[in-house]
């Protein structure tokens, strides 16, 4: 069993572990020692095998007691924008180097409550700003200067971001689960990037209590895992109201997903909007997408035509209020109370350019200055709230859309995973290919990326669902359904 658990994925381990053919021990160092084989990916930025082999202690005395939660001893890895008490918490950003939180993320002591234990934390862009996850400040374990992530299928490629390191350490069975965020696309991108699947759920589903704020009206926590299933459990546990402590938490119960995933998918009817398979889809991509839809008629669905007209309005919207509220978010890392401080200044406002300047990534700065700009006198009205409005309309598009359908599906990304530094200094390029996961960010709907095949030069292809406000467990069924007749999901990069 030991040479074959990074094989298993969350459902399975879970089983293992309930069953006691496997320790929690056992799991947690045989994970630990492909993390230390595998560092050349760069998916890890902190480990600490003494903080993970107690956990997994404790796991199994809660398992040998017989009354153990879902998820008891099963291995799990956070993105570095999630608090966490026993490993640092830099946000990929120099401006928290050496930061460790007094607390744990809601989500983050959720999955531990439900039994999980933390192998590290996983490298992302800085403050979870990029497509690419080459927006990096902090080395990977084992690498003396900060490295951009790999993507297993084929090292010289990105793996997509910000969660980029979520869905490689998923995808090169460093992990058998990560938690991700997405404000535009960063769990659904990465994941169709690496072949893995990822959800995220309608905003305020999961608590921001704890995660390191991008963009407040969108950022969202979300699992990435091997399949439909084990994304069902993890959301099981992440999710719920925490009204306290997050004032955009919805007051609705957690939902157990897993009951809910071999519904039939007869009558299904499967929106496809015409704005998804435009001129700008690779070939590769429309290819696998075309081929999974077939797959869904198979099973019972039933593919209808919708519409989405102001798709592409989702990139200037998006970038116009992600980095209007990134401007303000990041307005707290001053060099003051926490995190990195300029050595060297005459006064206080010396101490706040220069910390600021060191601090922060060049894409990081972009975006601050962009939304300074336009939250700015004399710009607010002609920008900021021109996008607000547009963002309301691309709403009720979806709404429109969802008259005629059950779920819209589409590609996750217009192409597959392009090579690193293939961008250069075009953050124009990155930000266009986000533009199939930011229309439902900008709604707040859920949307998941499963893989559906590959494209261009053997890179996997994620197909995206899209529901309806709280469809999670459709989308699940939808997905689950789908994983059962076809192996899309069982694949792995060549010597993994």
């Amino acid at each position: 069993m030991s040479a074959e658990l990074h094989q298993l994925g969350v459902a399975g381990l879970a089983k293992a572990l309930a069953t006691r053919e496997v320790s929690a021990v056992e799991a947690a160092g045989h994970f630990l020692k492909r993390i230390a084989s595998h560092q050349a990916l760069g998916a890890f930025v902190a480990v600490d095998g003494d903080v993970t082999l107690a956990q997994a202690r404790a796991a199994d005395a809660l398992i040998a007691k017989g009354d153990a939660p879902a998820l008891a001893g099963v291995p799990i890895a956070h993105k570095d924008i999630f608090v966490t008490a026993d490993f640092p918490t830099t946000a990929g950003s120099r401006m928290l180097a050496g930061y460790r939180s007094p607390f744990n993320a809601t989500v983050v002591q959720r999955l531990a409550d439900a039994g999980a234990v933390t192998l590290g934390k996983l490298s992302c862009d800085e403050f979870a700003m990029g497509s690419a996850n080459e927006n990096v400040a902090v080395p990977a374990v084992g690498a003396e200067q900060a490295v951009p992530v790999r993507n297993p299928w084929d090292t010289t490629r990105i793996p997509g971001g910000s969660s980029g390191g979520s869905a490689a350490a998923v995808a090169a069975r460093l992990a058998p689960a990560a938690t991700g965020t997405d404000t535009g696309g960063s769990i659904r991108q990465p994941a169709s990037f690496c072949g893995i699947t990822g959800i995220k759920p309608t905003y305020g589903r999961a608590s921001r209590y704890g995660m390191v704020a991008f963009a407040s009206s969108l950022d969202q926590a979300g699992p990435m895992a091997r399949s439909a299933e084990d994304c069902a459990l993890l959301l099981s546990a992440m999710c719920g109201p925490d009204l306290d402590r997050d004032s955009t938490s919805i007051d609705r119960p957690a939902e157990d997903y897993s009951r809910t995933l071999n519904g039939s998918l007869e009558g299904l009817r499967i929106g496809v909007p015409k704005e998804f398979l435009g001129d700008g889809v690779a070939p590769g991509v429309r290819a696998a997408i075309d081929a999974a839809l077939a797959e869904y008629e198979k099973l019972g669905a039933r593919r209808v035509a919708v519409t989405l007209p102001r798709t592409e309005l989702s990139i200037p919207v998006y970038y116009i209020l992600a980095a209007a509220e990134a401007s303000s978010n990041l307005s707290r890392f001053d060099g003051v109370k926490f995190g990195h401080r300029a050595k060297d200044y005459r006064d206080l406002a010396d101490m706040y350019g220069k910390t600021r300047e060191e601090g922060f990534g060049d894409e990081v700065k972009r975006r601050i200055m962009i939304g300074t700009y336009v939250l700015s006198h004399g710009y607010y009205d002609a920008y900021y709230l021109q996008a607000q409005k547009v963002r309301r309309m691309i709403a009720d598009d979806f709404q429109q859309a969802f008259k005629d359908c059950d779920v819209i599906a589409g590609p996750a990304a217009p192409t597959v995973a392009w090579k690193l530094g293939e961008h250069g200094d075009d953050p124009v390029a990155d930000y266009l290919a986000d533009i199939f996961t930011l229309p439902a960010s900008l709604a707040g709907l859920p949307g998941m990326s499963l893989p559906a095949g590959f494209g261009e030069d053997g890179m996997p292809v994620g197909l995206q669902l899209i529901g309806n406000y709280f469809a999670e467990a459709k989308l699940l069924n939808a997905a689950h359904r789908f994983q059962q007749a076809t192996d899309w999901h069982a694949r792995a990069p060549e010597g993994i």
